[in-house]
Parts: C-alpha cells; sequence; structure tokens
C-alpha cells in the first residue's frame, strides 16, 4: 500500500506542476501529503475536497488523491464518487485503482471476524502470486488436523510413500516432482546415480491398507480422478469428465476434487458447468481463496466480470498478498468506470445482466450491481444468480459525518456531468461495505450495520441447486470408529502394538527395536527378503510419523500401555546391579580405555541396549571354561561408537570401577550378571605411612623399568595406553586406587589369570607388592 501512495505522490508533483494547477496552494498541500504520511486520512481528504472546491476546471490528479485518501480511511462511496470525477477526465487506467481494491478487501476483512481470523491464523503466511505452490500454502495451515493427505497435493493419500525422514507423500507426487529432499522439513535424500537411496519411492504397506480400508469411498474416488487426470493430458476429454464425474459422485465433499473438475469444464468450454463446481468449492471451503478464484475464472470465462469481481475481492480479503487476483480486480474496475463514461463524455447504454448463458456480444455493465454483488446473491436452480443487479443497502455507508455536512464534489460547468442515476450508483455500490472500526464512528441516525456475506461464514444455504443434499462442509477426515482395529497396527515380529513405527526401504513397518534386533542378524528385511544393507549403513530409522500420529490419536490407551511396557524393560535393563550386560572377551582395568570391535549380533544388541538406556555402562569379564565368564570383572563405560555398513562397530570405551559376581545369567542371548562393586580398604595411622612409602618405591621402580624399554617397544605402549600416569598425592583416594597402578597391570607382560588375581584384590597395599614382584620378575628375565 506504501508504494500506491508513493506512485500517486510523485504523479501528484508532475500535476501540480501544470499550467492547469493554478488557484492550488502548495503549503496546504503540503498538510495533506504529511497527513497522509502520517496516517491521517480524513484529514487529507478534506484538504484535497477544499482545494478541488477551489479550482475553476476539476484536476484529474487531485481527484484521484482525494479518492485514495477516502478509500485509506474507509469512506468508500465518497471515494467512488471523486474516481467517477477523475474517470470523466480521463479513462482510469489498472494501476490506478490498487488502492480502491485493497481497501475494499480490508474493510471486507474488518467487518467479518471469520476473515480476520483466517488472515492472523497462527502459522499461516502470505503467499505470493497463487500458483501451485502458494495454493499448497493455503491449505497446509486449513488441513493440518487431517492426517490423511499428502502435504504435496493436499488430497488423500494414494500409494503412500515414506521417505527416510519419516515424512509421507503420494508416491505420484514424489515421482512427479524433482525430489532432493523432504518438502516438509528439509532432509536431504539420499542419492546414489542419480536415484533416491536407499529408500526409493515404495508404497508404505501398512499405511496403504489402511487407508483403503478406513476410506474405501474416498481411496476409490482419488483413483478415479487420477485416471481422469491421465485421459485429461491426453486430451480424451469426455471419458476424463466420466471419471471425474464417477470421483465426485464417490466423495462429494472433496472440494479439490470439485476444483479439478471445475477446471476440465473450462477446458471444455462448458463454464456454466465449471461456475457450478466454483460455487460448490466456495460452500465447501469458504476461507479458501483458491475456490474463490476458480469461480472467478468461470465467471470471466462466461463473461460474467461483474459477479466474477466479487470472488476477486473475497481472494484479496482473504490472501492480501496475492498480487495477480489484485491485478485483475483492478483492470475489471477500470473497463466498469470506462463503461460509464466514454471520452465524449456521455453515459454508455446500460442494460440489465442476466444470469445463465451470454449472446455472442460483450456484457454490459450495471454500475450500481459492481461491488453490490458482495451481498450473497439469491441463487436460480443452475445454481446461478437470476440478475446482477442484487440488492443493496439503501442508506449511504456512514464515514463520520451528516448527510448535511458530507463534503460534496463541486460541479464543473466545462464538462457533462455523469448522468445522476449513474453517479448515484456508484456512489452507492459500497453502501454496504463497513469502515474499519478504527476509523469510523457511529451517527444516531445509522442504519443497523451491515452483515457480511454469509459464504464467508458458512455455506450458502439459502442456494438451492439441482443437488437435493449439497455436500456438507469439510471437517477433516476421521477414522470410522468401528473400522478401527489394533490388530491392523501390530508389528509382525513382536505382535505387539507398533512402539515407535519405523517403514523400510521395501515398504514394511515394524517397531524400531525390532527391526534392529533382526538386522543384527541378517541385513534383509524380515518379511520380504529383500536386502538392506545400505539402509543398515545409514542407520537411517526415523520413526513413520504418520503412523504414530495416528498411534497417538485414535489408539492412546493401547499406546500407554504398550509405551509402559518398554519403560519397564528399560528401567530393568538399566539397573546395574542386578542384571549387568556382560561382555566376555578380555581383561579391562579401571581407567584405562578398552577399545572394542563388534561384530556378534548379541553384543551388537547389547551395546544398543546400554546406549538406549542411557547408562552407557555394561561390565567385562574374562571367560571361563565351567562358568562361562570368571568372578571378577571391570565396568565399562562407552565414549564413543562407529558403525560400519555392515552392521560392525568399533566401540571406544574406558574402564570404570570393578566389580564381582555374585550370579550369572542369559537375556537375550547375551551373558548377565547381578554384581556388587569392589573398594579398596582404607587404613591409617603407622600403616598409612609405611603405604605411601611403599606406593612411592614400586612407582619410581615403575618409572625406571619403562624407561629402560626399547623405543620400538614404547612407541606401541604409548600409542594404545598413553603415557604413564603420575604418582598420586593421595592413594586411597579412589574407590580402586591409583591410575598408574592399572596403567602399568595392563601393559605388564602378565597372563589373564594373574591380572585376575591383582584385579580381585581390595588391598592397595596387596595390589602394590604383588606389581612389585612382577616388576623384579620381568627386570631380570631382560637383564638375563
Amino acid at each position: 500500500m506504501e508504494t500506491g501512495i508513493q506512485h500517486r505522490t510523485e504523479q501528484f508533483v508532475h500535476d501540480i506542476s501544470n499550467p492547469g494547477a493554478a488557484g492550488l496552494c502548495p503549503e496546504m498541500l503540503e498538510v495533506a501529503e504529511e497527513a497522509s504520511r502520517a496516517g491521517n486520512f480524513d484529514l487529507a481528504a478534506e484538504i484535497y475536497g477544499s482545494q478541488l472546491a477551489d479550482l475553476s476546471q476539476p484536476d484529474r490528479g487531485l481527484c484521484l488523491r482525494r479518492a485514495d485518501a477516502l478509500a485509506q480511511c474507509g469512506r468508500i462511496g465518497e471515494a467512488l464518487d471523486s474516481y467517477c470525477t477523475a474517470a470523466s477526465l480521463n479513462r482510469l487506467r489498472p494501476e490506478e485503482l490498487g488502492l480502491l481494491v485493497e481497501n475494499i478487501a480490508r474493510s471486507l476483512r474488518v467487518k467479518s471476524e471469520s476473515l480476520k481470523i483466517a488472515e492472523n491464523k497462527p502459522g499461516c503466511k502470505p503467499s505470493g502470486e497463487g500458483g501451485s505452490e502458494d495454493r499448497g500454502n493455503a491449505l497446509e495451515e486449513e488441513r493440518s488436523l487431517d492426517l490423511f493427505s499428502c502435504r504435496l497435493c493436499q488430497s488423500l493419500l494414494t500409494e503412500p510413500t515414506t521417505l527416510q525422514c519419516g515424512h509421507t507423500f503420494c508416491k505420484r507426487c514424489l515421482e512427479n516432482d524433482s525430489v532432493n529432499e523432504c518438502k516438509l522439513c528439509k532432509y536431504k535424500l539420499n542419492k546414489k546415480d542419480g536415484q533416491i537411496q536407499p529408500m526409493g519411492f515404495r508404497v508404505n504397506v501398512i499405511l496403504s491398507s489402511l487407508l483403503d480400508k478406513w476410506f474405501d469411498s474416498e481411496s476409490k474416488a482419488r483413483r478415479s480422478w487420477l485416471e481422469g487426470e491421465s485421459m485429461w493430458n491426453q486430451k480424451n476429454f469426455t471419458e476424463a469428465l466420466e471419471k471425474y464425474n464417477k470421483a465426485v459422485e464417490l466423495a462429494p465433499s472433496d472440494f479439490q476434487l470439485i476444483g479439478e473438475r471445475a477446471k476440465l469444464h473450462m477446458d471444455m468450454e462448458s463454464f456454466g458447468q465449471a461456475v457450478q463446481d466454483g460455487e460448490s468449492m466456495c460452500r465447501l471451503k469458504p476461507q479458501w481463496s483458491e475456490a474463490h478464484y476458480v469461480k472467478a475464472t468461470a465467471l470471466i470465462k462466461m463473461g460474467r466480470k461483474e459477479e466474477a469481481l466479487q470472488e476477486y475481492f473475497l481472494c484479496v480479503a482473504l490472501k492480501p498478498s496475492w498480487t495477480r487476483v489484485k491485478l485483475e480486480a483492478q483492470k475489471i474496475l477500470s473497463e466498469v468506470f470506462s463503461s460509464v463514461f466514454e471520452r465524449d463524455g456521455l453515459p454508455t447504454p446500460l442494460r440489465p445482466h442476466q444470469g445463465g448463458s451470454t449472446s455472442s456480444g460483450p456484457t454490459c455493465f450495471k454500475p450500481s450491481a459492481l461491488l453490490g454483488s458482495l451481498q450473497s446473491p439469491p441463487c436460480n436452480e443452475a445454481g446461478s444468480s437470476k440478475d446482477s443487479a442484487w440488492s443493496l443497502a439503501k442508506t449511504p455507508l456512514c464515514d463520520g459525518r451528516t448527510d448535511s455536512t458530507k463534503s460534496e464534489l463541486p460541479s464543473f460547468s466545462t464538462l457533462d456531468p455523469p448522468s445522476s442515476q449513474d453517479t448515484k450508483s456508484l456512489t452507492s455500490i459500497l453502501s454496504a461495505l463497513p469502515a474499519p472500526s478504527s476509523l469510523k464512528r457511529r451517527c444516531s441516525s445509522d442504519p443497523p450495520t451491515f452483515s457480511p456475506p454469509s459464504k464467508l461464514l458458512k455455506p450458502d444455504v439459502a442456494c438451492s441447486s439441482q443437488r437435493q443434499n449439497p455436500p456438507t462442509v469439510y471437517l477433516g477426515r476421521q477414522v470410522p470408529p468401528q473400522l478401527l482395529d489394533s490388530a491392523d497396527m501390530e508389528c509382525s515380529l513382536c505382535m505387539r502394538l507398533f512402539y515407535e513405527p519405523v517403514a523400510t526401504p521395501c515398504g514394511h513397518t515394524f517397531c524400531l527395536k525390532c527391526l534392529e534386533r533382526c538386522l543384527d542378524h541378517n541385513p534383509t528385511c524380515p518379511l520380504c527378503k529383500e536386502n538392506l544393507s545400505e539402509y543398515l549403513a545409514t542407520r537411517g530409522y526415523h520413526k513413520t510419523l504418520l503412523m504414530e500420529e495416528v498411534l497417538v490419536r485414535y489408539l492412546s490407551e493401547e499406546l500407554a500401555e504398550r509405551k509402559k511396557i518398554q519403560e519397564e524393560e528399560l528401567i530393568e535393563l538399566s539397573n546395574l546391579n542386578q542384571e549387568v550386560p556382560i561382555f566376555v572377551c578380555t581383561m579391562a582395568f579401571p581407567t584405562i580405555p578398552c577399545p572394542l570391535h563388534v561384530f556378534e549380533p548379541r553384543y551388537r544388541l547389547m551395546i544398543r541396549r546400554s546406549m538406549e538406556t542411557g547408562t552407557k555402562q555394561f561390565g567385562m569379564c574374562i571367560a571361563d571354561e565351567l562358568k562361562g565368564f570368571a568372578d571378577y570383572g571391570c565396568m565399562l563405560e562407552v565414549r564413543d561408537v562407529k558403525f560400519f555398513p555392515d552392521g560392525r562397530s568399533v566401540v571406544d570405551t574406558i574402564g570404570v570401577s570393578r566389580f564381582r559376581v555374585l550370579s550369572h545369567g542369559q537375556r537375550d542371548g547375551y551373558n548377565t550378571a547381578k554384581i556388587e562393586y569392589l573398594e579398596d580398604k582404607k587404613v591409617e595411622g603407622e600403616e598409612l605411612a609405611e603405604l605411601l612409602k611403599l606406593h612411592d618405591s614400586v612407582y619410581e621402580q615403575a618409572s625406571a623399568w619403562f624407561s629402560s624399554l626399547k623405543d620400538n617397544m614404547k612407541s606401541q605402549i604409548l600409542s594404545h595406553f598413553g603415557h604413564l600416569p603420575g604418582k598420586d598425592p593421595n592413594p586411597q583416594g579412589s574407590p580402586s586406587g591409583p591410575a598408574w597402578c592399572w596403567w602399568l597391570l595392563a601393559v605388564l607382560p602378565l597372563e589373564n589369570r594373574a591380572q585376575l588375581t591383582i584385579l580381585a584384590m581390595t588391598s592397595l597395599k596387596d595390589r602394590l607388592i604383588a606389581i612389585r614382584r612382577v616388576l623384579i620378575f620381568v627386570t631380570r628375565k631382560r637383564a638375563r
């Protein structure tokens, strides 16, 4: 709107520089300009009116400035008077009517609470020029509660296909689009040789069967729709229309489908049928701007431009940023004004416009019906208006002044004025429109407030059509309760309700944990045996969001019970005393890194569970021929996991604490144990003094031994275990004793059983003595 004001300001500066503008007061005009910039359009209009009254002959630019100011402050009726005067001087160009169109639409929005709600709805964004992307954005918020619509075509999901990110679209929509990323979350899809990998475009089997079951008629209608669209593309209009008619019979409330049939009717030049479909769309979805646009397009094709103008205004009211529609409305308004005022100053002969089919000649407009169509017209049996000159409120728009104080334009003797009938018609064509509440001052004599068009708020129940029972307003798809069966949504692996459902590239759905366990053993789909190696490599286990939402919305109690079972299992798994997972492999020591190569399915499951529970810990024990694993071990904490495409992983762990096994067990193929943690016994007094002395002595002995090693041996030890930790000033500060003892025990050439014996000691003094003996032994052995 600011752009329009700036353009008119520049134009006006040019106009007042002309000789014909003599008599204008530059100071007053500057005040008017300042008032306009400040938003005080009432004052600006008064100044422009007073300047016009002082002129001996009219100034077109000044008339337009006054008209714009009046339109800006909601005094549309008076604005039309000024526009009429400007039009009598020279034809109004479409670009000069931009502010009029915008303010008519604004008046509709201010008056209609439903339009204000639609305009200010959270998350509802203005959207460009009304193209396909624009239509998608416009519907996204309106149908956000409908789970079963494709967010690309806005229709019922047909052959639903789930992408890697978990969002689901129609297979056809994905194939027809150049898809590099998900349109909703912008997730980058993996590609290989130009093809989507690994998901591809495979139909989600579970969702497809559920949609066919729950929405049988609409699913059949959608398939018939797509068949008709294919025939339409082949220019086989007759058969295409048959398919569309069949689809509408099956799904009479699908406004998108009806809109497509309206466009087909227009291609077939059946414009009357297209208008009827447009009206059906507007009844079903009164706040959908595209519905009014389709109807307007059909009306234009029939030559019923006044009625099309009504729909254009509704489009702009619903979507203020729709520039193309604004321009169309401006163009029609320009034609209407020029049809009233010809260059010779004589009114154009007018004849009433009748509904239905038009004659071969162009339609003549009746100005009194120009915007009177903003009220809902009566409908005949064919669904079209009986007369374009619909009834208007007889009293003018209240604009804050009495009839006696209203500013009137002067009569210019040098011009042939428009006929009084036409002038009154154009002056009152917006009498039914309200002024914005913030600008309007009610008069005591004002008539009752005009009610906004009923079609903006609800279906037009006053209109009767050939159909006895018109379709109801669309409220979103709901699953019929009698068709809802939890057995349809059970995982084929655990035979329980889906929990965190994920879709495989081949289109099958499983619980996330169930699928991971299967892929631990075999990288193929558990149902169809398709190779899932690349899917396993990406670890792209994203939940199928539609299935998840269906479970939450329709099976909330069953899902809550399923979740409770899952949480109980996690609590049980996270108890690091009662059932600790045991990795039977090698010796591990507190504070010492222990990298692991995991490839066995049972240990892949064990590592994954330790991560899922959040403990990130498990026990490490060496093997025992009789018991399966030793009675003592060390708890390891996972610091990092790197997965390989074939399911193997390298797990970076570090020793945490020692434990003793109280009982042995198994769970899902891997070993478990009930344990108790070990801590060194603390000493005091003379025993502590002896311990400190022994500690320092053994540390010096260990440092000397490490320094005596060959360089290549030193390098190997340093690369794997790091440097010898420093001497601990408080050897009893840790439950497991000084870190350097465990570092030394890990690098000394000892058998596992000997290391296990030292690991199990709870006396630091005994452990230091044992280490000293080993150091003496290895030093003497190397000396030989």
